[in-house]
């Protein structure tokens, strides 16, 4: 199987919304919300992104992420020595993002609800910098920022990742399986695991029976078994 980048339907929403935020003008809100399913692709979306955009700094909470610590980690990916004072880290960080504004993309963001302050802090950053953030999350964050209506105000993009579409399976399909899908193979993964996981792990079965049985072509039958 090949690991070929493919942009699905969402990814070029995410890409759309993201390049809308990155122009905005410094008065207005600059702060999008990525959300959805697991296994849907928001990591590698946004992960993309900021390779692809030099002023883009990718960000990933973690279970134990303190505001402290996330802004030890923005200071470091802004090229600085993280100073020890919680006061002194964010002025590093702003003065940084004053200097050289940077779009911060925020993955793993329901880990920062722990403590809502991590969140307060990157409010903060938007309001006094031209700093442009996206925030990523799993499909309950929406309505956990929701009540916050001082932040969940500031999104001026919101992109709900959704299931794959059956042209996203043909696109993947084409371009990753080293076996030919037919059309109502793809349908199938389509009606029954529309998320990447499961996904490879179809086209896996596919390639292994092509293998094992000399097949040019993997159909639905193939993949239920019934050939």
């Amino acid at each position: 199987m090949n690991h070929n980048y493919v942009q699905t339907a969402n990814v070029k929403s995410l890409v759309t919304s993201l390049n809308r935020l990155h122009t905005m003008d410094r008065k207005t809100n600059r702060m999008a919300l990525v959300y959805g399913e697991h296994g849907l692709g928001k990591t590698e979306g946004v992960v993309q992104f900021g390779a692809n955009n030099s002023a883009a700094i990718y960000l990933r909470a973690k279970a134990l992420t303190s505001p402290r610590w996330f802004l030890e980690d923005l200071v470091k990916e802004l090229g600085e020595q993280p100073l020890y004072r919680s006061s002194a880290l964010f002025t590093q960080a702003k003065e940084q993002l004053e200097r050289y504004p940077r779009m911060l993309l925020v993955d793993e963001a329901d880990y920062l609800l722990h403590d809502t302050r991590a969140m307060e802090t990157l409010r903060d950053l938007h309001d006094t910098t031209p700093c442009s953030i996206c925030i990523v999350g799993m499909e309950g964050i929406k309505n956990k920022l929701a009540r916050f209506r001082h932040l969940f105000d500031r999104f001026a993009e919101v992109v709900e990742f959704t299931h794959l579409t059956l042209n996203d399976i043909k696109n993947v399909t084409v371009q990753n399986c080293e076996v030919k899908m037919a059309e109502d193979a793809c349908a199938f993964i389509h009606r029954n695991t529309p998320r990447f996981r499961q996904l490879n792990n179809w086209m896996r079965k596919a390639e292994h029976l092509a293998r094992t049985n000399n097949l040019k072509e993997i159909t639905a039958a193939h993949l239920e078994g019934r050939r």
